[in-house]
């Protein structure tokens, strides 16, 4: 009685697991069709992004040029000031003017830096294709924010850093996405997603955490697949 009891026991957790799995797949499969399908966004190689920055009560022009899972140059202008990010081929450095704690030579990037950096590395997230990039993905369960019921999925990525992902339930497109930012807590909330080129982009991210409070990024515009030269991503010589 007792093993006819344990093998039931067993075959109940077997059946759990395989329907959970299946739940975590089915979730990201629709978000990857949400986002435009598989197909297309490997067809995605470079995407150069204009965007609006304000924070503190500035507006500060941001530009974006990414080369899909190689390269990305971040540039922001403040007050004549532009602040210069780059990662290319997991190497990173920097140009911050003097009003910016720097000296406006490059400058290597913090190790802790760089690691945040390389996930920009990847526009669509770790959940596209996530068991190929070698993450895992569990389901949190459903819940509710900001009045919408979404699914709450959680990511480890292949060199443990944890990523809350929120999918909304009726769009499965990601609105809201939580991780460590320079050691605290941050959230991101995504929106206005727009379509260029067959593939969905969130249009608008606020970022916030304790360290730098909220910060509000509005694209202007997007361009996918345009030319983009090596060289912006090369380290000037001092």
């Amino acid at each position: 009685m007792k093993t006819n009891k344990l093998i039931w026991t067993m075959a109940v957790a077997l059946v759990s697991t395989a329907s959970y799995a299946q739940t975590v797949d089915e979730i990201v499969d629709k978000h990857v069709a949400a986002l435009g399908g598989l197909d297309k966004i490997k067809a995605v190689n470079t995407v150069v992004t204009d965007r609006s920055l304000a924070v503190q009560g500035m507006e500060i022009p941001n530009k974006t040029t990414l080369v899909v899972g190689k390269s990305v140059r971040n540039e922001s202008t403040v007050m004549g000031n532009t602040m210069i990010q780059v990662v290319d081929n997991g190497q990173g450095w920097m140009i911050r003017p003097t009003m910016m704690g720097g000296t406006g030579e490059p400058e290597d990037m913090p190790a802790d830096q760089l690691k945040q950096q390389l996930s920009s590395l990847d526009p669509f997230g770790g959940l596209v294709n996530y068991k190929e990039k070698g993450n895992k993905v569990e389901l949190v369960g459903k819940e509710s924010v900001d009045k919408k019921d979404v699914f709450h999925l959680k990511l480890t990525t292949t060199d443990g850093q944890v990523i809350d992902e929120f999918v909304d339930a009726n769009t499965y497109l990601v609105t809201k996405v939580k991780v460590s930012m320079n050691g605290n807590d941050g959230e991101i909330a995504l929106s206005d997603y727009k379509e260029v080129d067959g593939v969905k982009f969130a249009n608008t991210m606020e970022i916030s955490n304790p360290q730098m409070g909220t910060m509000s990024f509005i694209t202007n515009k997007i361009t996918v697949n345009t030319p983009v030269d090596p060289a912006i991503f090369k380290k000037p010589a001092k």
